[in-house]
């Protein structure tokens, strides 16, 4: 065993341990998938380049966290061709390894292209990021054969640190929507009890016959409330 082995995996362990720590500090997704992706360069010794890919629904993507702006580039050219390993990875399957890019056959327009500028081999990981959004962690190397088991192992658990932030991004939009649609529905309930005098049910009621009419969610039928508070009942 290479007697700096030891030495490599202390310090492995302790980056591991100090990107627990921002995930669940109060940063921003972005500021954590930057820390991520700064990582993969540092800790992954074929990493030349990394980037996190975002597959929103309706098929944009969303290149984010690049560490250099070669990787939007890759990622433009996989949107462009629609096929490519950021993209496979992150709508498909849970790792994609391409050791050569110069005899890849899975990716017959992508494969050249990212060899034009450079990019010889690629690894990109799955990011269990929830429905509404695809993502994977996509590690690119200037030479052929970069990638062995450490690259996997090592890449494997900084996606699950990238997943993480997204998600814990997500929830907390999701609870900032979620107060301010019941702020909104409060709001509106307390106009039109004041304008009718009635009470707080009543008000309620008003609220989801109209959204049902509408056809239109209840926050936004509060929204419309609100905006015409001043006008005459």
């Amino acid at each position: 065993m290479d007697s700096s082995e030891p030495d490599r995996k202390h310090d492995l362990a302790k980056q591991m341990a100090a990107l627990a720590r921002t995930t669940a500090a109060p940063r921003t997704v972005s500021e954590i998938l930057t820390e991520v992706t700064n990582a993969a360069v540092e800790l992954i010794s074929g990493a030349d380049v990394a980037g996190v890919l975002l597959v929103k629904k309706g098929g944009e993507f969303e290149s984010v966290a690049d560490t250099d702006g070669i990787v939007a580039k890759l990622d433009a050219l996989q949107h462009d061709f629609g096929e490519g390993p950021c993209a496979e990875a992150a709508l498909h399957e849970t790792v994609v390894r391409s050791d050569d890019l110069r005899t890849e056959p899975r990716w017959p327009r992508y494969a050249p292209a990212a060899e034009e500028l450079g990019i010889r081999s690629s690894l990109s990981f799955k990011l269990y990021t929830a429905d509404r959004t695809a993502g994977a962690l996509n590690l690119f190397s200037t030479r052929s054969h970069a990638w062995d088991v450490d690259a996997e192992t090592i890449g494997a658990i900084l996606a699950a640190h990238a997943a993480a932030a997204i998600l814990a991004g997500r929830h907390s939009e999701q609870m900032q929507s979620a107060l301010a649609s019941r702020d909104r529905i409060g709001q509106a309930k307390g106009i039109i009890m004041e304008r009718y005098a009635i009470d707080e049910m009543r008000a309620f009621e008003m609220l989801r016959v109209l959204s049902q009419e509408n056809q239109t969610k209840l926050v936004d039928i509060a929204q419309r409330v609100i905006d015409t508070r001043g006008d005459s009942a």
